[in-house]
């Protein structure tokens, strides 16, 4: 479930136009057969999201790209950010089990469960950007001044190579993270969701 590596718009506006590091998501869903939990898996593997950065296909994908958008302003022979804004565009894309209302109650259990982490996961993907983008609008906003322009906007992608890449090895080391306790963290889920289905929490 890695993501994907992320396309950079580096904008330089002419005039000012303040807003906080934002995320705007989109999610699409991609269809999968089979009636048995192991044919499930198959189709998974078949259908999956190609991920790039790892030349394989995976259960869930998030696809995002990364805008920053620059003004600057000029004065008393110095260059200033006179603004910055980075927002992030995401697109979530996840499963979903065409046979579901056929399968017996244990492999609805066991889906519901594994359907409800895969989002988790690529939500949390989503998180971490966000997190990043702030970072890096704050960032740009705080570079001190320059005798010009050009070697503030040096400065200015510099700046975002510099977190970009702390991004992406987070986003790493997240994956890395989850894989490990992948197995421990189901079965703490299922034990979980089969407790709310026993007091009627939640349906079967």
């Amino acid at each position: 479930m890695k993501t994907p590596l992320l396309a950079l718009a580096l904008l330089a506006a002419a005039a000012a136009g303040a807003s906080a590091a934002s995320v705007s998501r989109s999610y699409s869903y991609f269809s999968i057969g089979g009636k048995t939990l192991e044919e499930v898996e198959q189709q998974l593997m078949a259908h999956g999201p190609h991920v790039a950065s790892t030349g394989e296909r995976h259960a869930g994908a998030t696809r995002m790209e990364f805008t920053t958008r620059l003004s600057y302003a000029e004065g008393d022979g110095r260059c200033r950010i006179a603004d910055a804004a980075v927002s992030v565009k995401a697109e979530v894309i996840l499963p979903r089990w065409r046979m579901r209302s056929r399968a017996d109650r244990d492999s609805r259990v066991i889906w519901d469960t594994l359907a409800r982490d895969i989002k988790r996961h690529e939500e949390s993907h989503v998180s971490i950007a966000k997190n990043h983008a702030r970072e890096l609008e704050t960032a740009l906003k705080r570079l001190p001044r320059r005798r010009d322009c050009q070697a503030l906007a040096a400065d200015a992608k510099a700046t975002t190579d510099r977190i970009l890449a702390r991004h992406d090895a987070a986003q790493d080391r997240f994956d890395r993270i989850e894989t490990i306790n992948f197995e421990s963290r189901i079965m703490r889920l299922l034990r979980y969701r089969l407790e709310q289905i026993e007091a009627g929490r939640i349906p079967g």
